[in-house]
């Protein structure tokens, strides 16, 4: 599990190193046993580490392999998501506090587990989630790219690269809606919640250390874009490229081909 697995191409845009992978089970290999390795090295030098996960079928492969790894002491690692639809039940299996909770939290049982709360009333929570974000700094980030190019649920209409906030709510757009649909999350658009609580992008740009997972053919014209297009909110993701430490990690459907 810990031996490297090597992409079949490695590029740069900028900063951002583009690894791709065969399949997506490979990338989701690969992007955890570099997370793996380090969250290791840190535990070495730090009491304590913080991590942001991102909640998305995309993410699977990764997860999977993350929460079977050896020898990592979970007790020492805060633990935070970044985002969470408004006006779903608790109970619901979409909120993406119980898919991370399901697929990591309860089977790693992480040192403390801050999920955002959309049951309380919106200011509130953005102020109690700030709070707790704003203890130390963000070790590790752990995102996704949307069809769209959001990151996080900071889709084109709300993308701000120098937010005043930590955490907003916003309005989703309608794309991130209906990807929702196409993940097999939600049978029907009208079924999909309209807003949102959603890390900021400079919340994520301050992390340490960026691992960005995106698998499959939807999200290739967002990653051509994330790659090629000029920095810009039109595609949030673009400004991944300006991290000075951020590994996007694909599989050959969502690279494309040359």
């Amino acid at each position: 599990m810990n031996l490297p697995i090597y992409p079949i191409r490695k590029e740069k845009a900028e900063n951002l190193i583009v690894k791709v992978y065969e399949n997506r089970k490979t990338m989701g290999r690969a992007a955890a046993v570099d997370v793996i390795a380090k969250m290791k090295e840190l535990l070495q030098v730090k009491d304590i580490i913080r991590l942001i996960f991102a909640s998305a079928p995309s993410q699977n492969e990764f997860l999977e392999t993350l929460r079977k790894a050896p020898d990592i002491d979970w007790s020492r690692v805060t633990v935070f998501h970044m985002d969470e639809y408004i006006g779903l039940s608790t109970e619901a299996p979409q909120r993406f506090s119980r898919f991370l909770t399901d697929q990591l939290f309860d089977i790693v049982k992480p040192g403390t587990i801050h999920l955002i709360d959309s049951s309380n009333e919106v200011t509130k929570e953005c102020e109690r989630y700030s709070e707790l974000l704003r203890e130390a700094p963000v070790d590790i980030v752990c995102l996704g790219i949307g069809e769209n190019g959001h990151i996080a649920f900071n889709d084109p209409p709300v993308a701000d690269f120098a937010d005043s906030q930590s955490i907003k709510a916003v309005r989703l757009d309608e794309i991130s809606r209906q990807q929702q649909v196409n993940d097999g999350c939600f049978s029907t658009l009208e079924d999909v919640p309209t807003h949102a609580l959603t890390l900021t992008i400079p919340t994520l740009m301050a992390g340490s250390f960026l691992y960005c997972i995106v698998p499959g053919e939807t999200k290739r014209n967002a990653v051509q874009a994330t790659l090629h297009n000029p920095i810009s909110t039109e595609n949030p993701a673009t400004i991944l490229r300006r991290h000075a430490n951020c590994v996007l990690y694909l599989d050959v459907d969502a690279y494309g081909s040359d």
